[in-house]
């Protein structure tokens, strides 16, 4: 099979997500770093116009998504299972739910003025903007949630997360990490790492343990190639047949940009 091939920034929490799994399913692969904002020529290159981070390439087959991505993995390397067959629904709930909600809260609440200046506070005032104005286009120019609410909300979760623990299992589901813990995991670990704002997290101790025993996880073995190489792979490589029907939930017709 072909290699494993995730393209990504370091900061990314999604791409966090994705590096953790492949960590816990001890899986080596290939790194190919992409640019932050756009223009991102060979990212668009691979998906026909998605610029979303992180992408799993596997040959000539291009993966969207993080939760599709973990069902990739999931296929390719199935033990240990981010779906233990007991509460698969309960874990793929969960992670939906981390994944939205609380990874909105966690981001209307790290861009804060006092988050901004830790997290930028060094780059040039026009890397800045550029940014801003990247993430709004993402956004498709929404407003981010307020920081009142989003502080609000984050203080909320925290405590029910950190109720989820209190019985001393070391995972949010039982004793061993599901697809939940990387869905929970990429939105707190992205507010510890915001100086001046990261102590919202104290409030919650079996959280934090947590945190860090996911993050001992580590991201397996990597190897970096350049976008380069992973568009030579691409090329030459033939795209795996799709075994499974079209179901159109979406109103998207199989194949349409």
């Amino acid at each position: 099979m072909s290699d494993l091939i995730l393209h990504h920034y370091p900061t990314s929490p999604f791409a966090e997500k994705i590096r953790l799994i492949l960590g816990h399913k001890q899986l080596a692969w290939k790194s190919v770093l992409i640019p932050v904002i756009m223009p991102k020529p060979d990212v668009v290159a691979l998906t026909g116009g998605y610029r979303r981070t992180p992408l799993l390439q596997i040959g000539a087959d291009v993966y969207c998504d993080s939760a599709l991505i973990a069902d990739v993995l999931e296929r390719h390397a199935p033990t240990p299972s981010l779906f233990p067959h007991d509460s698969a629904g309960l874990v793929r709930t969960l992670a939906q739910w981390a994944d939205s909600t609380l990874f909105w809260t966690a981001i209307g609440y790290a861009f804060q003025p006092a988050g901004m200046q830790a997290m930028f506070g060094k780059l040039p005032p026009e890397h800045l903007q550029a940014f801003g104005a990247d993430r709004a286009a993402m956004r498709g120019n929404a407003p981010r949630m307020a920081v009142a609410e989003a502080t609000a909300s984050l203080t909320e979760y925290l405590d029910r997360l950190e109720n989820m623990l209190e019985d001393g299992k070391p995972y949010l589901l039982g004793a061993l990490p599901t697809l939940a813990d990387f869905s929970v995991y990429h939105p707190v670990w992205y507010v510890s790492r915001v100086q001046g704002l990261s102590a919202i997290l104290d409030r919650a101790p079996k959280l934090l343990t947590w945190l860090g025993r996911m993050t001992e996880i580590g991201h397996g073995t990597a190897e970096k190639i350049s976008s380069t190489d992973a568009l030579d792979i691409c090329r030459s490589s033939t795209a795996r047949e799709v075994d499974a029907p079209f179901i159109d939930l979406h109103g998207i017709a199989l194949g349409e940009r």
